[in-house]
């Protein structure tokens, strides 16, 4: 995420609880993946939890970057 969404995240998380929401997870995807790619030997469901991981983190950061663009265009 650029710094610029960064910075208009934090401003318009305290108007928009599901920003606030979304933001909360994509953090915990991301401390459930560095856990999961910090180990030196994945099984297999290991490894298909770090692909599900990562679609979901993606998929919300997509999300929370379109929100905070609508949210910024109409906060002027």
């Amino acid at each position: 995420m650029e710094k610029r969404e960064l910075e208009m995240l934090e401003k318009l998380a305290a108007s928009h609880p599901d920003l606030k929401t979304l933001w909360d997870e994509h953090i915990l995807y991301e401390k459930q993946l560095e856990k999961l790619e910090g180990k030196s030997f994945l099984t297999p469901v290991e490894e298909q939890q770090v692909r599900q991981l990562k679609k979901q983190k993606l998929a919300g950061k997509t999300r929370l970057v379109t929100l905070v663009n609508e949210y910024a265009s109409k906060e002027g």
